[in-house]
């Protein structure tokens, strides 16, 4: 029989649990023995079936439970679970890589600033991408005969006095004399000369001729030489001086020099008289409360410096004295006027396609304009180099100043920045002025001339300048001279078609004033918008259809605002008789008892130009207005 075999052992189940901060583990035991009988070693059984209703499935289902939180659990408690810790983690990574992301924008921004619109010089490109369309487009070529639209409207004005002036020298003027120094270049000398006739008017003072006081910006070799300017007076080196006295006669004296018993009192050297200063802008009302009586003590008084010291609005018949003395006085000496008449009609004889109309362009582009006004172009380093040498030559330690702030990149926005000469050319040929158009360029030597000037002698090949026209034994006389040369320019563009003012200053200042007179209130002048200008010459995408329809617009606004006058007279320079003469000097213009006629006016009126087409006509005019005869 055979013997039981023996009896199974219960199976063992352990569990162990860990520390309270740990997760609990179940480890289930499984049994030692194997069913087999031969077996030498033994070995765990496979596991039981689970059953559905077996309790320890739920028991060991129950410490999962404990593992999956329900989603709407918090984040603070999710970030514990296993897979959450990963991103929990990654967390400070993520916001360390938005924050440099956020911060490295406005930092490169810092330390490299986009720059400002129009803030740039890019013309140089705008030109060579539009270049092949500018030199194909001549479609839309512009008449010089019709470019100017508006007429001007004269309101109904004050009748003129039958008399304008003619003052009698009573006793009240004898032995008074008006000493004044001019200072500045040509046409600041102008302004300083009219307003020096004005108050001796006013003061009832004999005037003594202006003496030009030397500036090392203005140098003129004479001027240098001869530092006391009242031993070597250069009044006649510019002006007629004969002229100039005879044309002023009866309204107010004026004398070459002081009288000997005067001159003894202050040992023979009028530089011993004391300068009596003078506000910028000074009233009538100053000067004759302030000034007279000082002039009624001491028998004569000098003034120095003498620009802008008298305000603009002054009574009417102090007025006539400024006009008489800019548009009727002042003449340029024989050589001046000798050569700068020649100059004009050899521009007519070149401009014969245009019947002799050409277009007259100031520029000021010179090296010490372009130093001055601190501005960036195309050049580099070697150009800021040269700059920095130049201004320091010139205005010294002025630019060195901390209290002095260069930005360029604002002056370029605000329109303070001469136009180069391939700004010139692109603006003109966007105005619709063709190749073939006659172009007299006003200016002195330009920076880089050689470099510059090429790209507008490209789109204007018939271009002229005083050196050009005239022939080298013929400037010999005025080499070095600036004002002299400058007078040159004047007359050249004052009998032009149309004048281009590129740049503030006297210069244009005074021949729009001079153009206005000539042609009844009108400048014929175009007078670009820059900070316009300037936004448009930094869009490299700009098309040249699009740039053309600017100018087009800009060309004409110019127009209109040629003819407007100013409503509100202001002690500035907008508001002036010398750029606006209408209606000021209306009388001047209509009277008939000066020695002046004015016998290309008639011309000017009808809208043609005063020198008509036959060139015989144009000769007799052209010598009534130099010579005055």
């Amino acid at each position: 029989m055979a013997s039981p075999s023996p009896p199974m052992k219960p199976k063992a189940h352990h569990y162990t649990t860990t520390t309270p901060t740990t997760t609990a583990t179940t480890t289930t035991a499984t049994s030692t023995a194997n069913n087999s009988s031969d077996s030498t070693s033994p070995s765990p059984p496979p596991s039981p079936r689970r059953h559905s209703n077996f309790p320890q499935c739920r028991r060991r289902r129950l410490p999962k439970r404990v593992h999956s939180f329900p989603r709407r659990e918090s984040f603070i408690a999710g970030i514990f679970l296993r897979r959450g810790i990963r991103y929990f983690l990654l967390l400070p990574l993520l916001y360390l890589v938005s924050g440099l992301i956020m911060c490295v924008g406005p930092f490169s921004l810092i330390m490299h600033p986009r720059p400002l619109p129009g803030s740039v010089y890019r013309s140089h490109e705008i030109f060579d991408k539009l270049w092949d369309d500018i030199r194909s487009d001549n479609s839309s070529a512009v008449e010089l005969s019709s470019i100017w639209r508006y007429k001007r409207k004269l309101k109904e004005q004050k009748p003129c006095p039958q008399k304008t002036g003619g003052r009698n020298f009573g006793s009240s003027m004898i032995g008074k004399y008006l000493v004044v120094e001019a200072n500045g270049g040509l046409n600041q000398q102008r302004s300083s000369i009219c307003n020096a006739v004005a108050v001796a008017g006013l003061l009832n003072a004999t005037l003594v001729i202006p003496q030009f006081e030397f500036h090392s910006v203005w140098k003129d070799p004479r001027q240098e030489i001869h530092y006391n300017p009242y031993l070597f007076p250069q009044f006649s080196d510019i002006y007629d001086e004969e002229h100039f006295t005879t044309t002023l006669q009866d309204f107010v004296k004026v004398v070459h020099e002081l009288p000997l018993e005067l001159m003894e009192v202050y040992d023979f050297n009028i530089s011993n008289i004391p300068i009596f200063r003078v506000q910028a802008w000074a009233t009538a009302k100053h000067y004759l409360e302030e000034v007279y009586p000082v002039l009624s003590e001491q028998r004569v008084i000098r003034i120095a410096p003498f620009a802008n010291r008298l305000a603009m609005d002054v009574p009417r018949d102090i007025q006539f004295l400024r006009c008489l003395a800019n548009y009727e006085a002042l003449r340029f000496s024989l050589p001046i006027s000798t050569l700068a008449k020649k100059l004009v009609n050899r521009m007519i004889d070149k401009s014969s396609s245009s019947e002799g109309k050409y277009v007259s362009v100031h520029l000021r582009f010179e090296e010490d304009m372009v130093a001055f006004s601190c501005c960036v172009y195309d050049g580099g380093e070697a150009e800021k180099s040269e700059m920095d040498s130049i201004r320091v030559k010139g205005w010294g330690k002025k630019f060195k100043r901390k209290a002095h702030i260069i930005a360029p990149d604002l002056n370029r926005i605000n329109g303070k920045c001469p136009m180069t000469p391939l700004e010139v050319g692109m603006m003109l040929r966007g105005m619709g002025f063709s190749n073939n158009t006659p172009i007299y360029l006003a200016s002195g030597n330009i920076y880089h001339a050689a470099r510059n000037l090429a790209p507008l002698l490209k789109m204007f090949p018939l271009l002229q300048t005083k050196e050009s026209l005239a022939a080298p034994e013929e400037l010999a006389s005025f080499e070095g001279y600036s004002s002299r040369l400058a007078a040159l320019d004047y007359m050249v563009c004052l009998f032009s078609e149309v004048f281009v003012t590129t740049q503030g200053g006297n210069f244009p200042h005074f021949l729009m004033g001079h153009r206005r007179f000539l042609y009844n209130g009108h400048a014929k002048t175009i007078k670009p918008d820059k900070t316009q200008l300037v936004f448009l010459l930094q869009d490299t995408r700009i098309s040249w259809k699009a740039f053309k329809d600017q100018m087009k617009t800009m060309v004409a606004e110019s127009d209109r605002k040629g003819i407007m006058v100013p409503r509100v007279r202001k002690s500035n320079r907008k508001a002036s008789v010398f750029s606006n003469p209408i209606p000021d000097c209306r009388c001047l213009w209509e009277s008939t008892n000066l020695t002046l006629k004015w016998t290309h006016t008639s011309h000017a009126l009808d809208g043609t130009h005063f020198y008509g087409q036959e060139r015989a006509h144009a000769t007799a005019t052209t010598s009534t207005f130099f010579t005055g005869a």
